[in-house]
């Protein structure tokens, strides 16, 4: 099949989240199945300062009522799958992909509705009849609906696809900030009190609609875990699917991890011990083997747990425990996760701030791994965790609940769930964890090595998407 991915970012050329990650990893993992796959993405700025690509076309010219964009065609041949870049300076030649270093741009419906459009007439230029566009979240929400209606017939016999990868970001725009759509003649029905949701058309008007793990595609339905969306998503539920997407064990595998000061396995599991010693002295906490340590590391949001983190943390640091979280973002939770570092520094540790060094070491030298989310459309860190021997502590939402047992089952636990978005239920299951691991060192070592060999692959994700565009 010819499948193409329309997508904002890819990880390995250009990165903001968790979107670019997928975006290299399960096309590679289609095209190793054999599947003719084409990416259509824009030329950012950093691209054109990293790579300048040539041309690979005559100079594109789009047309909407009222509307002339000009734009170019540009070309890699990377992994063995074809890209082909939106070039166009007006929309693409910025500071950053979504935002500059404050605020994200007033025109970013204008920006990607154009690119939404321009991907069209890229097929068109490089002469490319897909089978299936795979679309990814917002910023390509608009593609299925401008195909919908598009009057050519080239695009006559394409599906498109539409990935939800989180709903919490939905691209509401007002119609007049979109010159690109303001005037074509089938937007009206489409918006409300004088906005454009760009997710909410994507979800009506593509063939298919999948989410990145079967139980947040449950979510999605009820208006909690769907932003406000669910009245939508059930009408398109038969359409609706949950994959769970894959981990990429070539970047996380603790037995050839460059960032580890010794890498280690499930057959020479005591060198993870170097790796708690390094990350203690790295963070200034006692060196102390028997301690049971726990890590943290995410952007510092209301999403990811926080609100359930700092009311308990007074009474957890009453327990013989260590803690070490790393990230950036809100400020508030900076200054408060500084400041009690500051209160226990033999106890507590806070790094703001990201590096894959810090990232790799907590991974690999802490005891358990913190993801307390309000919500997780998927999540990687309990992958990363389950990999490395670190027991995932977790809420159970989305694909967390997808990935981690419980403790309870003795023969399949590989982690500690909690369900109630409460501090106090947190407070409890991290309890629970310390016990287990004070109480039998041998079942917790069963456990930690249980998860190890978990795996959660790009190519069972890649098969399930090709029984989808087959289907289609």
């Amino acid at each position: 099949m010819n499948i193409v991915f329309a997508i904002s970012e890819v990880e390995e050329l250009v990165k903001t989240g968790g979107l670019a990650d997928v975006g290299k990893a399960l096309p590679l993992a289609l095209h190793a199945l054999g599947e003719d796959i084409t990416i259509v993405m824009p030329y950012y700025r950093v691209l054109d300062e990293q790579l300048n690509l040539a041309t690979v076309t005559e100079p594109q010219t789009l047309f909407t009522e009222g509307q002339v964009y000009h734009f170019n065609i540009r070309y890699l041949q990377w992994h063995d799958i074809p890209i082909y870049f939106v070039d166009s300076p007006e929309h693409f030649m910025r500071e950053g992909l979504y935002a500059n270093a404050f605020d994200a741009y007033d025109d970013n419906g204008e920006r990607f509705s154009f690119f939404s459009g321009a991907v069209l007439q890229t097929l068109k230029a490089i002469d490319k009849q897909p089978d299936v566009i795979h679309c990814h979240d917002w910023h390509t929400a608009m593609l299925p609906f401008l195909l919908n209606h598009e009057k050519s017939g080239y695009f006559k016999d394409t599906a498109t696809v539409f990935t939800i990868h989180n709903a919490a970001f939905q691209g509401v725009h007002k119609l007049d900030t979109i010159p690109y759509l303001r005037h074509h003649p089938d937007i009206s029905n489409q918006v409300h009190g004088g906005y454009v949701n760009m997710l909410q058309c994507g979800i009506e008007f593509a063939t298919k609609i999948t989410t990145v793990s079967p139980n947040y595609a449950k979510e999605l339905l009820t208006d909690l875990g769907s932003h406000g969306l669910h009245e939508r998503l059930v009408k398109r539920q038969a359409d609706l699917s949950g994959i769970l997407n894959g981990c990429d064990y070539t970047q996380w595998n603790p037995e050839t991890d460059t960032f580890l000061p010794e890498n280690y396995s499930t057959e020479n599991f005591h060198a993870k011990t170097s790796c708690k010693r390094v990350l203690q002295e790295k963070c200034g906490l006692p060196d102390n083997a028997d301690i049971p340590l726990i890590g943290m590391v995410c952007r510092l949001t209301e999403q990811k747990g926080f609100g359930y983190i700092l009311p308990i943390l007074d009474d957890l640091i009453k327990h013989n425990v260590q803690m070490v979280i790393v990230g950036t973002g809100d400020p508030k939770v900076c200054m408060d996760l500084g400041e009690f570092a500051q209160q226990h520094p033999d106890q507590f540790a806070f790094i703001n701030g990201f590096s894959s060094e810090h990232a790799h070491l907590v991974e690999a030298g802490a005891d358990f791994f913190l993801m307390p989310s309000q919500f997780e459309p998927c999540g990687l860190n309990q992958m990363y965790s389950l990999a490395y021997g670190t027991v995932p502590i977790v809420r159970s939402v989305g694909g967390l609940k997808d990935t981690v047992i419980d403790h309870s089952n003795d023969l399949e636990g590989t982690g500690f769930v909690f369900d109630d978005p409460t501090p106090y239920a947190l407070l409890t299951c991290i309890r629970r964890a310390l016990l287990a691991y004070y109480e039998d060192k041998t079942k917790f070592r069963e456990m930690q090595l249980r998860g190890m060999r978990t795996r959660f692959t790009w190519e069972a994700a890649a098969k399930d998407y090709q029984q989808l565009y087959t289907s289609l």
